[in-house]
């Protein structure tokens, strides 16, 4: 999407790059295509555009923004080419009010967009100029930030040298010490008509010498049916490659994009969304403000399809766990004794993921608080070392679908006592307990 005048466009993608295999990472990282937190926490982006840099006295949206259900806002910055640069003071404190508000910070530079059929538009390799400049800003944030390189880089010319020129711009930044994910949007006004990111991910994907970038793919008049939304993703999800989409609307001078779908295919696939946008659009594209004047009481057709209506956000958004070292909001688990005797019990657990993605291979982990023994389980494979026990699933129980839930069994002894534990751990996420 365009910005024309002094108004708000099109624009925005986002992409998440993998961290070294040797080594712990230091924030968000991809692995088998999926966005994961540093405690391997899958994290899966609800949110939305803003565009600071045009507005950088509405300090206060991202507050609103987080009240309404967002887990991620993605931030418009400029390098300087065509709009005022945003310094490394204003940076840092973009990145502190995210972390104050509990939001992932998704940053990009907006001067590239277009570039080739857009007049004054910035380079990659100036936006990467940029992100050295305000380096100091970023640096440890790596689990609360992840850097969009630049949006939309490319019109519809000079597309072609889009890989390469991507893979150099990530190959500069990790160079230089950004052990971010990094966030790649589309050429083609960051809508790949030409399939020119689709068909190069991989190459791009293995050029980054962490592993660690993500795809963002703009979802205009482009993507019109379900059809085209679902080949599309379906692709990236087929080879493994983390795909995001960094912008979309409910409308488009281009098209009428199919926003239903959007919505419903990224919550049955787990992939993230940022929708465009927040507030300030003008030059014709009023129509995709989220609410009207910065106003949160205010929302417009298209923030209450967004925030409220069915696969929103208000309905899939999970928290990032940096922000509470745990996520119960995203399982829970039921833990009953059905029956006792004397030095005897039988147990059932029922653990549900309450993720807007489905659990591919799980592990239920707990400790008993008096000394319990499993002797027997179905449903799920024990192990168990003193007080703490193991429950993995079954060749047959493997997958937890979003909103679905796995129910476990077994006989134990117990001497003295044969209290509840409190704590279950699904993987790496604490439960809630009901």
């Amino acid at each position: 999407m365009r910005r024309t005048l002094a108004v708000v466009a099109a624009l925005l993608a986002v992409v998440c790059p993998p961290v070294s295999a040797s080594a712990a990472p230091a924030g968000f990282h991809v692995s088998g295509g999926k966005l994961y937190e540093s405690n391997g926490a899958e994290f899966v982006m609800r949110g939305v555009n803003h565009a600071h840099t045009w507005y950088p006295q509405r300090t206060s949206s991202l507050a609103d923004i987080k009240a309404l259900g967002a887990n991620t806002v993605r931030v418009v910055l400029a390098s300087g080419q065509r709009w005022a640069k945003n310094d490394t003071a204003d940076v840092a404190a973009v990145v502190s009010s995210c972390k104050q508000n509990r939001l992932i910070c998704v940053l990009e530079v907006h001067d590239t967009t277009g570039h080739g059929e857009q007049s004054g538009a910035a380079t990659l390799a100036q936006a990467v100029d940029y992100w050295l400049s305000v380096q100091s800003a970023l640096a440890g944030q790596e689990k609360y930030v992840i850097v969009n390189i630049g949006n939309e880089p490319y019109g519809n010319s000079g597309y072609q040298t889009w890989a390469p020129d991507t893979s150099a711009a990530v190959q500069r930044l990790r160079a230089a010490g950004f052990g971010h994910t990094l966030m790649v949007d589309a050429p083609n006004w960051g809508q790949d008509w030409t399939f020119t990111m689709r068909d190069n991910a991989a190459a791009v994907f293995e050029s980054d010498p962490d592993r660690n970038t993500v795809f963002s793919i703009h979802m205009y008049g482009v993507f019109d049916t379900a059809a085209e939304i679902d080949d599309y993703l379906g692709r990236f999800r087929a080879a493994g490659l983390p795909i995001v989409v960094g912008e979309f609307g409910h409308d488009h001078s281009d098209g009428n994009p199919d926003e239903d779908t959007i919505l419903a295919t990224t919550r049955a696939q787990g992939i993230g969304y940022l929708g465009w946008s927040w507030s300030g659009n003008g030059g014709g594209v009023e129509y995709l403000d989220m609410v009207t004047g910065f106003d949160p009481a205010q929302l417009t057709g298209w923030g209450e399809r967004i925030f409220n209506g069915a696969d929103g956000i208000k309905a899939t958004s999970r928290e990032a766990t940096v922000y509470g070292g745990t996520d119960p909001g995203a399982c829970t688990v039921g833990y009953r004794v059905i029956g006792q005797w004397q030095d005897g019990f039988q147990a059932e657990m029922t653990v549900t993921n309450r993720q807007a993605t489905a659990i591919d291979g799980w592990r239920v982990r707990w400790t008993f608080p008096a000394g319990q023994r499993v002797t027997n389980m179905w449903h799920a494979v024990p192990s168990q070392t003193g007080a703490d026990v193991v429950a993995a699933n079954a060749s047959y129980n493997a997958r937890i679908p979003a909103g679905g839930s796995v129910t476990i069994g077994f006989t134990g002894s117990w001497t003295g006592g044969n209290p509840s534990p409190s704590t279950f751990v699904l993987n790496a996420t604490t439960c809630a307990v009901t």
